[in-house]
């Protein structure tokens, strides 16, 4: 008997975790995939975003805004990278200005500080590489850049060590409201009884919803495709760079990364499904054509590797957040498109106070340990630093990702605090091992023969990201023997 199950391991679900455990409960995260972040939060923009583009009075303008002033706290916390960079919206004619004054408007609604209107010298100044064009731009000092599936493992394993517990390859199928508990069944006969659900299951939150009778929206997916630039290609940008937003969304943007990449992204393909990840052509050439109308000198000709995310659209226009008028003992979390990242802590400290109003007798701990510990990469380390952690493990000797210098010692570390499944993209989550411009096309054998060695799980049923994805079909008979 859980007093919450949250359902969904992405950034907000982990976020929700986190908060949770701060209190005397118990708590369980059900996820369906094999590992946490492997939805949107494995794909999207990593733009902690200031909050002047949300309608004022949404639940979005609230928890953008709240969320991005949190993010210091949290990701010094946490040991999640945070660059507060700065963001500029361009504007590339009088009518593109007078939307971007909009936001502006819209921003000093939302209390979003030190907003500024930009002539075109200024911007230029600002952001140097800019389209010559440009006739002026929205500066935002508040934006910021992390690294979204770095915040959500960081949040999963903060929560796991302060006691919530996760499970995963869990696909909830059935959900029983009793008088005085909620029974979440799965589709392998699995049964979790808890006195209320957390839903912040995604694209997939509507289906959540509706299993415990409210159907009182729905989310489609809209498909964002990303091309992310060599590292060696992308000192170009300092900021991040918006175009004008449209219809369907932010805009394709120019963007540089805390591990030094750069990207350009994302596209908006709405009614993409929920599950649809393919990068087409068409996507590709339309960002080539974005990045380069916002600074010309954009290397788009020096990708390492294309992807996509899927966004939940809900059919409210907004985040669907608090008690269920329809059960109450549901609590949403639901809705999450962007600025769902930046928004994430607000909407954890948001929910939590949700279930003390529906009745959760919430009781603080005195031992929550709000710090998760992570030992500096040696990428990162000077020669004195590598020296000493070789010293005192030999396996940091061992370098098994060249392109991002990754360690066997790093690997091994990784695997055993998996907290689902180990896969080969999850290591490169953790890890950023198949990052590099060889995107794992030699480093990843080795991986698999670490996840062999340090995760038990045997060479032919490592998958690269969980389900069917398996990385080989079998062993020779030499192997057998």
């Amino acid at each position: 008997m859980y007093d919450v199950v949250v359902i969904g391991a992405g950034v907000v679900g982990c976020a929700i975790a986190r908060q949770l455990s701060k209190y005397k409960i118990r708590v369980a995260v059900l996820e369906a995939k094999v590992d946490v972040a492997m939805g949107a939060s494995r794909a999207n923009s990593a733009i902690v975003h200031a909050g002047y583009d949300c309608k004022p009075g949404t639940n979005m303008a609230r928890v953008n805004v709240a969320g991005n002033a949190m993010y210091d706290e949290w990701c010094r916390d946490l040991c999640v990278p945070l660059k507060r960079v700065g963001s500029l919206v361009a504007a590339f004619s009088e009518e593109e200005m007078e939307q971007v004054k909009k936001l502006r408007d819209y921003g000093e609604k939302n209390g979003v500080p030190g907003l500024a209107i930009l002539t075109r010298e200024e911007a230029l100044d600002k952001q140097p590489g800019l389209s010559p064009e440009v006739v002026g731009a929205l500066w935002a000092p508040t934006g910021a850049i992390t690294c979204p599936y770095e915040m959500t493992i960081a949040c999963a394993e903060n929560a796991h060590d302060n006691g919530v517990e996760f499970y995963f390859d869990f696909l909830a199928e059935k959900i029983t409201t009793l008088r005085d508990a909620v029974e979440v069944e799965s589709d392998k006969n699995v049964l979790f009884r808890s006195r209320y659900v957390v839903n912040a299951a995604g694209v997939h939150a509507d289906e959540i919803s509706r299993l415990m009778g409210d159907d009182s929206f729905t989310i489609s997916g809209r498909k964002g495709e990303y091309i992310l630039l060599d590292r060696e290609a992308s000192g170009f940008v300092q900021r991040v760079v918006f175009q004008a937003p449209g219809p369907l969304g932010k805009g394709v943007l120019v963007s540089p990364t805390v591990d030094g990449n750069a990207f350009i992204g994302p596209t908006a393909v709405d009614d993409s499904g929920k599950e649809d990840t393919s990068v087409t052509q068409a996507g590709v050439d339309a960002l080539k054509r974005a990045g380069v109308r916002s600074m010309p000198q954009v290397p788009a000709n020096r990708p390492i590797t294309a992807f996509a995310g899927i966004r939940a659209i809900p059919s409210t226009g907004d985040f669907i957040l608090g008690q269920s008028k329809a059960n109450p003992r549901l609590i949403q979390a639901a809705g999450i498109c962007s600025p769902g990242l930046s928004s994430a802590p607000a909407i954890a400290v948001e929910t939590v106070e949700s279930l003390r109003r529906a009745g959760l007798n919430l009781v603080e701990r005195g031992d929550f340990n709000p710090v998760r510990k992570k030992e500096k990469p040696f990428r990162a380390m000077t020669q004195e630093e590598r020296a000493a952690a070789v010293e005192k493990d030999p396996r940091y000797g061992r370098v098994i990702c060249r392109c991002e210098t990754v360690t066997e010692a790093e690997i091994a570390a990784a695997i055993e605090r998996t907290l689902g499944k180990a896969t080969l993209d999850g290591v490169k989550r953790r890890t950023r091992a198949g990052m590099g411009r060889c995107q794992g096309g030699f480093c990843a054998p080795r991986v698999m023969e670490l996840i062999e060695k340090y995760g038990g799980i045997p060479m032919e049923k490592i998958t690269k990201n969980g389900g069917a994805s398996k990385m080989i079909v079998g062993r020779t008979r030499q192997e057998e023997k």
